[in-house]
């Protein structure tokens, strides 16, 4: 009797251990299906950063093919692709959306209030009335937010610091982002502390940048801004191209920009933004709600310098810049 009893506990004990795996196994046979939207082309930039959440899922055990289903959907650096494809996308049934950048993101959130997105960057989700708050953003929409706004002043100083003789600021901007209009004013505002004047050279298009040049060197400008913004990435070795044309010396936001020839960036690496997406489509799948999760800001911003860019420009970088860089280029 006291065996049998024995054996009764033990399998009793044994069926609890085995529902738990029972569930895993059976939620492991269920494929997550992320469905993903970007401007930038997946030959560029966009193929890096889907490279990146690639990276990421596969850290926390997620396989394409196996117990993952990426659906991706890129707008080729157009604009007015993204409503289509957004809908597209929806249309494939996903579980969790993963994109970046103002206009994508407010498409998405256009298209759905239902399925969860996830922001890989972002200007100032508040200010442009997307999130409640970084704490608690309140809607189906969370990850993580590029705070540009502040970054812009202080990539106006790099930029006079490496330039001492700076004066005169072309901005390019794209007036169809949201985000840009909220960067400008701080372009305004720093400009003035930093005894500088500023034109603001707008791009929608790749076919205006020829000439927002024009303009640019018409103006006298003798430094160059590029702020945040998913199309000028797209377009960002035509946009080199045609700095180095002018021979004038610019910073960007994004290093992508100083690898295809620019002299200067300062900003957050995107890549490393996309891994870190990784993480909040794990807490989505595995039940949690966006709007509980918390924005995050990035935690670290690189500095990157060309030298020989700055050698073509006949600039003399001050080795107190170049000390204080996370890399420079020669």
């Amino acid at each position: 009797m006291r065996i049998f009893r024995a054996a009764l506990i033990v399998a009793l004990a044994l069926g609890l251990l085995a529902a738990p795996l029972a569930v895993e196994a059976q939620e492991a046979g269920k494929k997550a299906r992320i469905g993903v939207l970007l401007l930038p082309p997946r030959t560029g930039a966009g193929g890096t950063y889907i490279q990146a959440l690639r990276e990421g899922l596969g850290e926390l055990g997620y396989v394409e093919g196996q117990n993952l289903l990426l659906e991706i959907r890129s707008a080729e650096g157009r604009p007015n692709l993204l409503p289509g494809l957004a809908a597209e996308v929806l249309s494939t049934r996903p579980d969790v959306l993963v994109t970046a950048g103002s206009e994508a993101i407010l498409t998405l959130k256009r298209a759905t209030s239902v399925v969860p997105i996830i922001m890989a960057t972002v200007i100032d989700p508040v200010a442009l009335g997307i999130a409640a708050s970084l704490a608690r953003p309140g809607s189906n929409l969370t990850g993580l937010a590029i705070m540009s706004v502040e970054l812009t002043s202080k990539r106006l100083q790099l930029l006079k610091e490496a330039v001492p003789r700076l004066s005169r600021v072309a901005v390019l901007w794209n007036p169809d982002n949201p985000g840009n209009v909220l960067q400008l004013k701080e372009v305004g505002t720093a400009s003035q502390i930093l005894g500088l004047r500023w034109r603001g050279a707008a791009v929608r298009r790749p076919d205006e940048l020829a000439g927002a040049f024009e303009a640019i060197v018409r103006a006298q400008s003798n430094g160059i801004l590029a702020i945040e913004d998913s199309m000028l990435v797209s377009y960002r070795s035509r946009i080199v191209e045609s700095v180095a044309r002018a021979r004038l010396p610019a910073i960007y936001a994004f290093r992508q920009f100083v690898d295809a020839g620019g002299l200067m960036s300062y900003g957050p690496n995107l890549p490393d933004s996309f891994r870190r997406a990784a993480a909040y489509v794990d807490k989505i799948l595995k039940g949690a709600k966006p709007a509980d999760l918390p924005i995050e800001q990035p935690t670290r911003f690189e500095l990157v310098i060309n030298l020989k860019t700055a050698k073509t420009l006949g600039l003399t970088i001050p080795q107190t810049l170049l000390q204080r860089a996370d890399q420079v280029i020669e």
